[in-house]
């Protein structure tokens, strides 16, 4: 792998934030026309919804989703990016009518926390120092175990940021594009710092918009959710427990149209000046 060096960016793309120019402050939505997301009737919710799923050691990301789609009796769901069997954490899993906007978290960026574990001694120093130098740009072949063709392909690290050095252990978080390989950027730290290195641990923090926060939900929290509303008729976990596709495009640029010129836009005219509210 080769480095190139670039100027450090400190935060994922997810969270870069875009001016709303406003064109029409008096606009409103008809309600007749649908609901707004958090409004949906909860079959609705559900099949326009992503879950925020703490994926458990263990089951492939294929297998969780299979989990997923029986346990809610689903026709369709997805995930935003594989995670191997052993690494745990944040799995966005899209279902139904949401599945379409599974590619869009792929330009928004993706968090890991990792463990590396040295096969020498090594200054601290040097670390921080030689670490630093794989934030930007670098140049990646996909392992060997890899679903992908083994080309070199460029990806970019946003950031690397030390959380512990203990011994030959190193805890650090690590923010990079979607499609970088993090066994693979540990073992050339490894090299780089001349003593091989291995990941002992790694667990996602985030996939773009979707993060270690209140809405992630562990399998036992969804079964649980889903029982309460199917057997009790309590629905506010169930929704809680599934955020609306919206969710997954935040970071991406907008544009708010008129009621009046969604028609012609889905059967794809132009969107006039007119048509448009506001927009990023």
């Amino acid at each position: 792998m080769g480095r190139k060096k670039g100027k450090r960016e400190v935060i994922l793309p997810a969270d870069l934030k875009r001016e709303i120019i406003i064109k029409d402050e008096k606009a409103e939505s008809n309600p007749k026309w649908g609901f707004p997301p958090d409004k949906r009737p909860i079959e609705m919710h559900m099949r326009f919804g992503v879950i925020n799923l703490d994926k458990p050691p263990g089951p492939t990301s294929h297998e969780v989703v299979a989990w997923v789609k029986k346990l809610l009796n689903l026709q369709k769901a997805g995930h935003g990016g594989t995670l191997d069997p052993k690494v745990t954490g944040v799995l966005p899993v899209a279902l139904e009518r949401a599945t379409r906007v599974v590619q869009a978290l792929l330009p928004a960026g993706k968090e890991y926390v990792a463990l590396m574990h040295l096969h020498g001694e090594v200054p601290e120093d040097k670390i921080r120092a030689v670490m630093k130098e794989f934030e930007g740009e670098i140049i990646q072949r996909p392992p060997l175990r890899s679903a992908v063709k083994r080309r070199l392909r460029t990806r970019k690290v946003y950031y690397i940021d030390i959380i512990e050095i203990e011994g030959k252990d190193v805890l650090f978080r690590v923010g990079v594009e979607a499609g970088t390989y993090i066994r693979s950027l540990i073992h050339h730290i490894g090299l780089a710092l001349g003593v091989g290195a291995h990941m002992a641990e790694l667990r996602r923090t985030r996939s773009g918009p979707f993060k270690e926060d209140e809405t992630l939900v562990t399998l036992h929290d969804l079964i649980d959710a889903y029982y309460f509303w199917k057997e009790d008729g309590i629905e506010e976990y169930f929704r809680r427990a599934i955020q609306p596709m919206e969710k997954a495009v935040e970071h991406l640029p907008k544009v708010w149209i008129r009621d009046s010129a969604v028609a012609a836009v889905t059967y794809g005219a132009d969107l006039a000046v007119p048509g448009i509210v506001k927009l990023h």
